[in-house]
């Protein structure tokens, strides 16, 4: 089946209200760095509606950037609510469920850097690796974690939580928002 695009005005567009995915300043800013650098390489999916279904960050970083169209391409016709839900997740869990060939990954960083191209644009974290010990430490940071925020009511409570938690052998560290 043939995709079918169209330009349509960024006014036009409306995010998904009840999108399950969250885009934080650095994510967007990351977006948006591609999307000057690249362009947009693949369409935002949007419903008959306009509404995206795919591709809100992609949506609130051209705006960022001031662009004033998107390319995107329509659900079918015959889609209904559940099944449009279903492929948001779908699209957006998907991305999470791969992981990185860490030896290419890395590889390939290190010659983008080398040719000048600051890869911090894109997310990743500018490092110069060398030896195999900085190979494994720089992975732990590009690799999936796993984490948990807990809540505290007051310093103190999280200073001896996070004293408790780090006696059971946890990797810990406190953040303050």
């Amino acid at each position: 089946m043939e995709l079918k695009t169209e330009i349509i005005n960024i006014d036009d567009l409306q995010s998904d209200p009840n999108n399950a995915r969250t885009h934080n300043q650095k994510n967007l800013d990351a977006i948006a760095k591609s999307l000057q650098k690249f362009g947009q390489r693949k369409p935002v999916v949007i419903t008959n509606k306009n509404v995206i279904v795919a591709g809100n960050g992609t949506l609130e970083a051209a705006k960022l950037i001031g662009w004033k169209g998107l390319s995107v391409v329509r659900v079918p016709d015959d889609w209904d609510k559940d099944t449009i839900k279903a492929y948001a997740l779908a699209d957006n869990r998907s991305a999470e469920l791969a992981s990185w060939d860490t030896e290419t990954l890395l590889t390939q960083l290190r010659e983008l850097k080398f040719e000048d191209w600051n890869i911090n644009d894109f997310g990743f974290k500018d490092f110069d690796l060398k030896t195999r010990d900085e190979i494994d430490t720089s992975v732990k940071e590009i690799a999936e974690r796993y984490e948990v925020v807990i809540e505290c009511d007051n310093e103190n409570d999280q200073t001896a939580l996070l004293l408790r938690l780090s006696q059971e052998g946890l990797r810990v560290r406190a953040i303050v928002i």
